[in-house]
């Protein structure tokens, strides 16, 4: 038997922490079955997992949502390939075996007025129509995501699976490293992208500096995205030194500046899941979320909400938990038991029941 699987967006933001903390898991489930990995083979002989004997590693950097890969990615997947694992919805058209898609969320279709150009727009209908076709089955990340495919395709219900994220171990061990901003601060982890709403949250944040000390520290990349917000950074200019953006961190900073924030705040318009808000909770750092999507399915009643369109009300939520010692300390103590409900061990095993599903049909 084998398993082949598209991993040439492994080192991506999101989609590669749901593969690098996922694959190896169900690669180490299966040590009978082979498994050929297609990606850059420069990065992918950076994990051990990628190393091991029931696994093929072959070579591809042909660019995603290109024309090249519809005929590039069919000829490099093996003729005995038992089942093709494509995570996410750029998927081989040309391909007629069994097929495992990953879906993080409906955004394209969603939000359209987000995507940015028509000729996207229309991809996106295209290819999530043909996943819809050719998959065997679907995975999503959250209900929440089941529910929009449920509402903006035609996919079958009884073949979409929702499995939760998990989070990595690392997050819940206590960092003991100083504060690297120096200051108090409130973050924001995430892609500089309209639907996240991080112009909302800097205008709401330009609302306290005479209130509160803290800064406001950005992590991720600001430059380079298809649908980057450009009016995040001429709103940045204005609060002068009290915004930061880091750029893109490593996992072992990123941890450093989660766990000593006072606030994580995340008021984003439409996310599948919400990783961030979870590590947050994870290293003890209270969360602020916004109050719609996927977000209160996955951070129950251990965040606070906001209404992401109410400016005043994000300002609201953090003066909130920035001036109540015993919500705070609620906060935490509730996070960090809810964070530990989501485990990729269980994510790996909800998996694996649905591949192995999918290869009995």
């Amino acid at each position: 038997m084998n398993i082949t699987i598209d991993l040439r967006m492994i080192c991506c933001s999101g989609i590669g922490t749901y593969l690098s903390n996922l694959v190896p898991l169900i690669i180490s489930a299966c040590a009978e079955t082979r498994f050929t990995l297609i990606g850059d083979a420069r990065e992918l002989c950076n994990y051990r997992w990628a190393q091991r004997k029931n696994v093929i590693v072959v070579d591809c950097t042909v660019p995603i949502y290109s024309i090249a890969e519809q005929y590039v990615i069919p000829r490099l997947i093996p003729k005995d390939t038992s089942l093709l694992w494509a995570p996410h919805y750029n998927i081989p058209l040309c391909y007629h075996g069994k097929l495992l898609v990953t879906v993080y969320d409906a955004f394209h279709l969603a939000m359209p007025e987000f995507v940015g150009g028509a000729h996207r727009r229309f991809y996106a209908k295209i290819m999530f129509s043909a996943v819809c076709a050719k998959a065997n089955a679907i995975l999503t990340i959250s209900n929440f995501s089941k529910q929009e495919l449920d509402r903006l395709t035609c996919c079958e219900n009884e073949k979409i699976f929702p499995i939760h994220l998990g989070i990595a171990d690392s997050w819940f061990s206590k960092v003991m490293n100083n504060n690297l901003h120096g200051k108090p601060y409130l973050l924001y982890v995430g892609n500089v992208k309209p639907h996240k709403n991080l112009s909302g949250l800097i205008e709401a944040f330009s609302l306290l500096l005479g209130d509160v000390p803290h800064d406001l520290v950005i992590i991720g990349k600001k430059e380079g995205f298809i649908t980057g917000d450009d009016s995040v950074l001429s709103k940045a200019k204005k609060l002068g030194n009290r915004l930061h953006f880091t750029g893109y961190v490593s996992d072992e900073l990123l941890m450093q500046y989660v766990s000593h924030a006072d606030i994580l705040v995340l008021p984003s318009f439409y996310e599948g899941f919400g990783l961030p808000p979870l590590e947050a909770m994870a290293t003890g750092c209270p969360v602020i979320v916004s109050n719609k999507a996927s977000l209160p399915e996955v951070c129950g009643e251990a965040a606070i909400y906001c209404d992401p369109y109410d400016i005043n009300d994000i300002m609201a939520k953090i003066e909130l938990v920035l001036n109540d010692n015993v919500l705070r300390k609620r906060m935490q103590k509730c996070g960090l038991a809810h964070a530990k409900s989501f485990t990729w061990e269980k994510c790996a095993t909800e998996t694996l029941s649905v591949i192995k599903m999918v290869l009995n049909q």
